[in-house]
């Protein structure tokens, strides 16, 4: 399988909105980044769909169709019967008129080969009378079967799709000629790779449009109905039943759409429990009128339908069908193993997920996957990693801030922005002389301590560092910084128990104090002294009083 649908990876924002859609997990994830695994997708588009960055893009063949118009054979196209929709009631003549301006030969409704199918399909349930028989229009829910269902294969119907009908049929009447499909759906891709010599290019909805702004090209709204036209009806949920006769005895005629609701039936299928029916699938819900690229680009999924049912007509293109073997299509099991762990492997992984008891296993679907177990298993095959898994990266998250915030000396405070105490650690209930957290959390700062520098901070935006503070009411020093978070709006404040610091700081000064009074003593004792000595010696007292001044400074710089 080609690489029909891409990755732009500096868009992919690990947001896991393609696996949680995707229905058949074909996805891996690798640093971060979405990456297709073609082995095991169905083409379905819903990844592509569902980007909310833009980030999936599928391959164009524009510039192969523009190497085939100038290569001088005729490039005819098969326009799916959704095109009334998604051109907004242009019909088939005026759109036809606008693609021979780009240099196609001719251009023709998809629903002439529609028309041929449905024949094979009403013959198949008359003649063949098989137990089960599953419509083969939908190439998605072909590979859907052909890769997780291979026991069911045998009632997947071996017959081409209308695309490949119609394009056989254009190659017939054209000899030599290229052919086109141009619809809303990027398994047509694959299918025209698939089986080659069929179909030669396909083109979405979107990438014609493209093509034409860029040529300058345009269309004119101009419906041109036939009563000759019931097969434009195949683009909508039971629109095969709606142009089939239905008149094979004793059978069931069903319609399911939407990647989900096959599985469901195709489980059924594998149980045993269905029988003597005839299933029209469609991996689109709403069917081909609700490809990706309508939902993509156009999703007014009831207008459409208004639109495709008014442009049918009553009965059958007036077509002849080719032989059968022309119709006939060989569809096999198409592998996509991947090593499946052992119970001691989910288990390790689980573990390593913090989920260690069953009730831990939440099955969210956060990460895409519908069970704990099965992302463990995705894990196992590459296709995921522990980072997907957001109860985990919450609880991880949460327990390192938890260890911090609780294991720090400094006392931290969280407050709303109308000042209520929103958390609160074990430093800051010893500081304060709390009990619990219960006992201040959703409170007033003021309860506990002066608003005021929380307020000043919020107000001017500036925080608050390091500035030392003496608290009262607890007859405690703190060193405090107060800061404020306007992107989470919440005010933090951190304080550092500094009383014992300023206790012997104040003790240190208190002797400092002492010392000097002493000093000051000792000195005038002494001036006494040596005056009385002086005055009996004569001698002067000016270099003692001088040691003794710088002895009393000395003391008190310390």
């Amino acid at each position: 399988m080609s690489d029909f649908l891409r990755l732009k990876k500096s868009n992919c924002k690990n947001c896991y909105k393609c696996i949680r859609n995707c229905p058949v997990k074909s996805i891996r994830f690798s640093a971060g980044q979405a990456n297709i695994v073609s082995s095991e997708c169905i083409l379905c588009g819903q990844c592509f769909v569902v980007c909310p960055q833009n980030a999936k893009e599928i391959a164009s063949d524009i510039e192969k169709v523009k190497v085939m118009l100038a290569d001088g054979s005729p490039v005819v196209a098969s326009i799916a019967p959704s095109f009334i929709a998604n051109y907004n009631d242009c019909g088939i003549a005026a759109l036809e008129k606008t693609l021979q301006q780009l240099g196609f030969a001719a251009a023709e409704e998809t629903a002439l080969g529609a028309t041929m199918v449905k024949r094979e399909y009403d013959r198949i349930l008359a003649e063949e009378k098989p137990d089960v028989l599953i419509s083969s229009c939908c190439h998605s829910v072909n590979l859907l079967i052909q890769k997780y269902f291979p026991s069911l294969l045998p009632y997947l119907a071996q017959v081409v799709s209308p695309m490949q009908a119609h394009c056989k049929d254009l190659k017939r009447r054209y000899p030599g000629a290229k052919t086109v499909f141009i619809g809303p759906c990027v398994a047509k891709k694959d299918e025209a790779e698939r089986y080659s010599g069929i179909v030669d290019a396909v083109l979405t909805f979107e990438q014609l449009s493209q093509w034409m702004v860029e040529a300058g090209v345009s269309l004119t709204a101009s419906p041109d109905r036939e009563k000759e036209s019931r097969a434009r009806l195949f683009p909508t949920t039971g629109g095969i039943l709606k142009t089939m006769e239905c008149a094979a005895e004793d059978y069931t005629y069903m319609a399911v759409d939407g990647v989900e609701n096959c599985i469901a039936a195709l489980k059924d299928m594998e149980q045993g429990m269905v029988h003597h029916c005839f299933i029209e699938m469609s991996a689109c819900v709403g069917s081909c009128v609700n490809g990706p690229i309508m939902e993509k680009y156009h999703r007014s999924p009831v207008v459409d339908f208004a639109r495709v049912a008014a442009y049918a007509g009553p009965e059958d293109f007036k077509v002849k069908n080719p032989p059968r073997e022309e119709l006939d299509k060989s569809m096999g099991y198409l592998e996509h193993s991947a090593a499946m762990p052992g119970e001691a492997e989910i288990t390790a992984i689980l573990r390593q997920m913090g989920k260690t008891r069953p009730e831990h296993e939440l099955n969210c679907g956060s990460c895409g996957y519908n069970t704990c177990r099965e992302k463990a298993v995705a894990v196992y095959q590459g296709k995921a990693d522990l980072s997907m898994c957001l109860p985990f990266l919450k609880d991880k998250a949460e327990s390192f801030s938890d260890n911090i915030i609780n294991n720090t000396p400094n006392g931290i405070l969280v407050l709303n922005e109308d000042f209520e105490v929103q958390q609160i650690n074990r430093a800051a209930l010893k500081l304060m002389n709390l009990r619990s957290p219960a006992d201040v959390l959703g409170e007033q700062i003021v309860r506990v301590l002066d608003p005021k520098d929380f307020m000043d901070v919020k107000q001017s935006g500036r925080s608050l560092r390091d500035q030392r503070r003496y608290l009262a009411e607890y007859d405690r020093y703190v060193e405090e910084t107060i800061i404020y978070d306007r992107e989470y709006r919440i005010i933090i404040g951190i304080f550092r128990d500094v009383t014992e610091e300023e206790s012997a700081r104040e003790k240190k000064e208190t002797i400092s104090r002492q010392t000097v009074e002493i000093a000051d003593k000792v000195v005038d004792k002494q001036m006494r002294v040596v005056q009385e000595i002086a005055s009996l010696l004569g001698e002067t007292v000016a270099e003692t009083k001088i040691a003794l001044t710088n002895l009393k400074e000395s003391i008190q710089d310390e």
